[in-house]
């Protein structure tokens, strides 16, 4: 399993589609803000995209489609200078999958939403832009349009089984984007680290082996690189040293044991690299504000 791959199951990413949003003519919806990370796509016409706090409205035409990845108000419009009526209506009158706005249907999209555990911004939403637009005349885009072509195909015909299908199938859209942002704009954070070919060796080693003594010198060995030059470009890209890293990615890997409460806290602390449970408790409570046990008594399963 590659870094990426771990977070996203860390983070228990898990996917909801909503209605369909048919439209025509002059109209404007405003949403409020997603409580994850908020996908459509556009099946067919074009819109204009206003995410509250982002200064340039995105053009949206047909074969697009977008992530916001923060909780901000949004608003899709076919006519600019229409006045919004409020979203939350709209979808909550939706006959047979399908919202309806305006007059006509010159406009069509799906969409839905990404949710996380409450570690998930910290790990990997923060890595990201507020808004990751995917033009459909990007030809790396053609991947996601063959998993929004697919979702929409298991939407219509309605299959037994089609909507966890096409719930599994935003999963591969969400990775797909991620690969073309990163592929596109370098990104930022661990996530850029994923893709530079220094970090990149050190990276997956401290995920491969996390509980392993770590030290700035071994882990430039792994990279084939002087311990100056991946100390100085882990403060570049990621932002903080390798040892704070592996510290972050340990305190996520406990929260997580702790969490499923599947283990002793000394069982956990063996097991992500900490000799002892109060060497684990110090780095715990240092990273989360919480000691381990009353992170338990706050997040893992009862009964």
């Amino acid at each position: 399993m590659d870094p990426l791959e771990e977070v996203l199951a860390l983070v228990g990413v898990t996917s909801q589609l909503s209605a369909a949003l048919a439209a025509g003519g002059r109209w404007a919806l405003r949403f409020d803000p997603p409580a994850g990370v908020k996908f459509n796509a556009v099946r067919r016409g074009s819109c204009l995209l206003r995410v509250d706090g982002v200064p340039e409205p995105v053009a949206l035409a047909a074969g697009d489609c977008f992530l916001l990845t923060r909780p901000r108000a949004f608003t899709l419009a076919g006519d600019p200078d229409t006045p919004p009526e409020p979203a939350g209506p709209i979808f909550q009158t939706a006959a047979d999958g399908v919202a309806r706005a305006g007059t006509g249907d010159d406009v069509l999209l799906i969409g839905g939403a990404f949710s996380f555990t409450e570690r998930a911004r910290t790990l990997l939403l923060d890595a990201l832009p507020p808004v990751i637009h995917v033009p459909a005349a990007t030809p790396e885009a053609a991947t996601v349009r063959w998993a929004v072509g697919e979702i929409d195909t298991e939407l219509r015909a309605t299959p037994l089984g089609g909507t966890l299908v096409a719930e599994h199938l935003a999963l591969v859209m969400l990775i797909r984007i991620l690969r073309l942002h990163l592929a596109r704009t370098g990104g930022s954070g661990w996530l850029a680290g994923l893709t530079d070919p220094v970090l990149a060796p050190a990276l997956r080693a401290m995920h491969t082996h996390p509980a392993q003594p770590w030290t700035v010198a071994t882990l430039a060995r792994v990279a084939a690189v002087s311990r100056s030059t991946l100390a100085a470009r882990f403060k570049e890209v990621v932002g903080r040293s390798p040892v704070e890293y592996l510290t972050g990615w340990r305190i996520e890997l406990a929260a997580d044991r702790i969490r499923r409460g599947d283990d002793t806290l000394a069982g956990v602390a063996r097991a992500v690299g900490y000799g002892s449970e109060s060497a684990l408790s110090v780095a715990f409570k240092r990273t989360t504000g919480l000691t381990p046990r009353a992170y338990r008594s706050r997040f893992a399963p009862t009964g």
